[in-house]
């Protein structure tokens, strides 16, 4: 039987969601000028209430304007190693980081799936100690160079579940011969919920606290 703990990141792991804290950091450190943008987020923002933009459409047009397209993948991946240190260092549940280091030591693969591009959660995720990272990828264009466009589907709600189910496929796994626990904040992956075999709604909101109560789910809070 493999064991899985399969972990959602943004306010799982983490106190606070990491895109837009990777954005600002990011841009800090590659093309600051780009930071006169920010009330520009606003109307992007609007756009996405209002149905205009979906989630992936935000999340690129966040990108190409806070940080331009393409970008060198050598220079955001320095970066990227730099936001992990300070999300290690004031943005992680200590609660979290004892439970994923018994699960390792329990013979748990970890896996951390989450709709925040890999590119940048991929230090943090090393550093956490995952064997593997599902997240939302980026295009690259014939040089290498990190697109403001979503490669694929963004990893996110159904869609993060095929891409789990992909990456067991991918692995061999036997989905019969694992034992998968979940653990999320959101109703969003409830469908990866209910794929798993241990849900577990940790730091869930209103919504996910009440359907995790009413099918019997454990709940958890860290912090």
């Amino acid at each position: 039987m493999t064991k899985i703990a399969l972990y959602d990141l943004d306010k799982t792991i983490t106190k606070r969601p990491t895109y837009m804290s990777f954005l600002l950091h990011a841009a800090w450190r590659h093309e600051r000028w780009r930071l006169v943008f920010l009330p520009g987020l606003l109307f992007l923002f609007a756009g996405y209430l209002v149905r205009a933009l979906d989630r992936g459409g935000l999340k690129e047009r966040m990108h190409d304007m806070l940080l331009g397209s393409p970008v060198d993948a050598e220079k955001m991946a320095a970066i990227a190693e730099s936001f992990a240190e300070e999300t290690l260092r004031d943005n992680v549940h200590p609660q979290a980081l004892a439970r994923i280091a018994k699960e390792k030591a329990a013979g748990h693969r970890l896996v951390l799936a989450t709709a925040s591009y890999a590119f940048y959660v991929e230090p943090l995720a090393r550093r956490l100690g995952f064997d593997d990272l599902i997240g939302t990828r980026v295009k690259r264009d014939a040089d290498g160079a990190i697109l403001a466009e979503i490669d694929g589907e963004n990893c996110y709600g159904v869609s993060k579940l095929r891409r789990v189910m992909a990456w067991a496929e991918e692995q061999g796994l036997d989905r019969a011969d694992a034992a998968v626990r979940f653990y999320s904040d959101s109703p969003t992956d409830l469908p990866v919920f209910d794929w798993s075999d241990e849900p577990v709604a940790t730091n869930p909101t209103n919504k996910l606290r009440q359907i995790a109560e009413k099918r019997g789910w454990r709940v958890i809070a860290w912090g």
